[in-house]
């Protein structure tokens, strides 16, 4: 396995990562687990309700490699603008869209070409003309100040290798009361070894760039946000996934566990 040490390099390793999950679940299910190249595993996800996705494209909800439902999180109105980041197969923009149509629009941003067009192809199987999907990266959200109401990611700030850029993004963008809703995984326990932060399988596997608990609310508070709060929703996260194996990566004395964050921007 590669080890990591420069952050255009993570980048490429996370957006190859998931150019290959996406291919491979066009490709037919099981298609991308566990093959030479790390992929991930796609699958039906948790925390959402069954009936509310099972009229939208099948690559929707099983290209979607989160670790819990955003939306659980806040009430969307119609009206509203609303921005996923790293959006992936779509499935947040989606069930977004629908929320705030009919005059509302769900943009969803990646940097991720393969994916892009999987969104693009959900989007429109699914009807939902509202929704809008950007290439670029979450460091540098391309659109402008104060024009967003809620900023929704499912297991993907993570991947960043700049998280203080990605909150500083969210911030900016969000208007004054706008409110940040995010699924994401953070460590608890020890800190990683600086072998398990190089690593680049664990790096896309949503492990080694996961922020301690404590971390994440601070990166929080220091871009600006109030009213943060963490809810640990999972504790298992990394041990028996799919390619993984049955071995916490971490060793025995940490565990990133899937978890619900949210926060606001001041009035």
């Amino acid at each position: 396995m590669g080890m990591l040490s420069d952050p255009e390099i993570i980048r490429g390793a996370v957006r190859q990562h998931y150019a290959n999950a996406a291919r491979g679940v066009q490709e037919g299910p099981g298609s991308c687990c566990c093959s030479s190249d790390g992929c991930g595993c796609g699958s039906v996800p948790t925390g959402y309700d069954l009936d509310e996705i099972r009229n939208l494209s099948a690559s929707a909800p099983l290209a979607s490699f989160g670790c819990g439902n955003p939306l659980l999180l806040v009430d969307l109105e119609p009206g509203q603008v609303v921005l996923d980041l790293g959006s992936g197969a779509g499935l947040d923009v989606i069930l977004s869209a629908k929320r705030v149509a009919p005059t509302g629009t769900a943009y969803g941003l990646d940097m991720t070409d393969e994916m892009l067009d999987l969104a693009r192809r959900n989007a429109a199987l699914a009807g939902a003309e509202n929704a809008e999907f950007l290439k670029g990266t979450i460091e540098r959200i391309p659109l402008p100040d104060g024009s967003v109401d809620v900023i929704l990611s499912n297991c993907v700030i993570n991947l960043s290798a700049d998280k203080g850029a990605v909150l500083r993004e969210a911030y900016r963008v969000l208007r004054p009361g706008g409110r940040f809703a995010v699924a994401d995984v953070v460590i608890q326990g020890e800190p990683p070894s600086d072998a398990v932060r190089r690593e680049m399988a664990l790096w896309s596997s949503c492990i080694s760039g996961a922020l301690m608990e404590s971390e994440y609310v601070a990166e929080l508070t220091r871009a600006g946000f109030e009213e943060i709060r963490v809810e640990i929703i999972e504790e298992s996260r990394g041990e028996g996934a799919c390619c993984s194996g049955n071995k916490n990566p971490l060793g025995p004395t940490s565990r990133a566990v899937s978890a619900l964050i949210r926060a606001a921007k001041p009035e």
